[in-house]
């Protein structure tokens, strides 16, 4: 009885709201209409977050379903999906499907919103399911494929992820669709080469992910993992170099790796003509120490000392700061008791700085992400750039 009372005393409030909408402001002030999309909503949202499951379950399955009705459902659907209760909007969405009068031209959207519950709610298997099933769609099917492919990166299921990007490249001239392809393929190249150290097939993707996207910048440093891997050191460092062409934000990333190769297999103090070059087009405090090591190790310390002082009074940086009362200290045979101090400040304050961050979103942190933990954007975490960073 309760149940039923519930369920009556629902149905009515929105019917009487429906009416205040439709009927109760008729003395020419259209302008103030309540029977808007927005002020169903707000109703909706009072009512349904006090009644149960079941009392929603019946006014839902009371309600028409036809071509002025459908929005309605969806938007009851779709708020109860945003609120977090999925199992509601899930209940919602089925039973519009099942219902034979609703409008064949609604299927695929609601289909589409049945997936989105199900991916809310965990039931990944259920939502590809239905992903596949709009993939030919007109309407959804470049929305269900760019779904799929996240859903695949979340569980990096690298193949399958690639199969269904490719699908969207045919005559899709997206940039951000080739990106996305590029670093999937990346995750596949990665994958030949630390679980079977297939370098062949490493090497041919990595290849295949820049056909797709020139500035795919970890595609050029897998290829030069691949050359230290081969002995191909000069030529690994020619890759290094090259992606301050693709993009000169991971800069730091190329000089890093480049610095490490040169320490164990060249020579550093050959760098100083191209690191001079790279450093007045893109400065930045890795290739400044990068410069400085170079200087240091053909000239001397005293010239690296001048010059990293010099540089610092322009462009300021706490690792460049470090840097400076580390190697004065070193010159002087000693270290003050003041140098210590500011190393050791300086320190602390890097240590908890977060070194890498997201273009996009803001997201940040110590450890460089390809694929945004947060906003699932390809290549838009990059270092930091500043006085506590690059």
């Amino acid at each position: 009885m309760d149940m039923l009372f519930q369920w009556l005393l629902l149905t009515a409030a929105v019917a009487a709201g429906w009416a205040v909408g439709r009927y109760g402001n008729r003395s020419g002030r259209a302008s103030r209409a309540l029977m808007d999309e927005d002020s169903v909503r707000d109703r909706l949202q009072f009512l349904f977050t006090n009644y149960s499951d079941q009392a929603v379950e019946n006014f839902v399955q009371s309600l028409a379903v036809n071509k002025d009705t459908v929005s309605l459902h969806l938007s009851i659907g779709s708020h109860f999906r945003n609120k977090g209760e999925t199992d509601r909007a899930i209940l919602i969405h089925q039973n519009l499907l099942a219902r034979p009068e609703l409008p064949a031209r609604y299927s695929p959207q609601v289909t589409q919103e049945l997936a989105m519950d199900y991916l809310n709610a965990g039931l990944l298997d259920r939502a590809e399911a239905l992903f596949h099933q709009l993939m030919g769609d007109r309407e959804y099917g470049r929305r269900s494929a760019i779904a799929l492919i996240e859903l695949y990166q979340q569980e990096r299921e690298w193949e399958k992820a690639a199969q269904v990007a490719k699908t969207l490249t045919r005559g899709d001239a997206d940039p951000a669709t080739f990106k996305a392809l590029a670093y999937i393929t990346c995750e596949l190249s990665d994958g030949a080469l630390s679980r079977n150290d297939d370098r062949w097939t490493a090497q041919k993707l990595a290849k295949e992910a820049l056909d797709y996207d020139r500035s795919c910048v970890r595609a050029t440093l897998l290829l030069m993992k691949l050359q230290i891997r081969q002995g191909n050191f000069r030529e690994a460092a020619n890759q290094s170099l090259k992606i301050f062409d693709q993009n000169p934000e991971f800069g730091p990333e190329a000089i890093d790796r480049l610095m490490k190769l040169e320490r164990e297999h060249g020579d550093v103090s050959r760098l100083y003509k191209k690191l001079r070059k790279l450093y007045e087009q893109y400065p930045s405090t890795s290739l400044l120490l990068a410069l400085v090591e170079s200087v240091e190790r053909s000239s001397g310390r005293p010239a690296a000392i001048d010059l990293l002082r010099m540089e610092l009074e322009t462009r300021p940086s706490v690792r460049g700061l470090l840097r400076l009362v580390e190697m004065a200290g070193y010159e002087k045979g000693m270290t003050t008791d003041e140098g210590r101090l500011v190393s050791r400040i300086g320190h602390l304050i890097l240590a908890n700085r977060p070194v890498y961050r997201c273009v996009s979103c803001g997201f940040s942190g110590q450890q460089l992400h390809w694929l945004c933990p947060s906003c699932k954007q390809w290549e838009t975490v990059r270092p930091i750039q500043g006085v506590e960073a690059e």
